[in-house]
């Protein structure tokens, strides 16, 4: 070994490094759009399971309403197990986080955007 192969790396030429935070901020920004479409997904599902009429699993053609127009149905058929409360309020939990890493990944793509930009981040922005 010599002297020259343990040393620390080159240095990057300095159009590396904001070159290098803009495909950061596009790759971030990618993600942001999937988490956004995968929250909307989750929500929609909520949505569907609470609003939703279905049909009980036993085969009869009486349809049960969805949880939130009927919180208590009288009908001892109309038990689903992705109807019930718990449950609900999983896929709730599940909705809401999925909508803050979206939040979240948006808003840092966004900074990183803003501080790759060539013109610096303190610049403002020509609409």
């Amino acid at each position: 070994m010599t002297a020259d192969e343990t040393g620390p790396p080159p240095p990057a030429p300095p159009h590396a490094a904001p070159e290098q935070a803009r495909r950061d901020a596009r790759r971030i920004d990618a993600w942001s759009i999937a988490w956004t479409f995968l929250a909307l997904m989750v929500w929609g599902w909520f949505a569907f399971l609470m609003l939703a009429d279905y049909d009980p699993e036993f085969g009869t053609r009486t349809a049960c309403r969805g949880p939130l127009v009927d919180p208590s149905p009288e009908n001892n058929l109309c038990s689903s197990e992705l109807r019930q409360w718990p449950a609900l309020l999983g896929i709730l939990a599940l909705a809401v986080t999925t909508t803050v890493i979206a939040a979240v990944t948006m808003v840092y793509a966004k900074l990183l955007s803003r501080l790759a930009r060539p013109d610096g981040p303190a610049a403002r922005p020509q609409d």
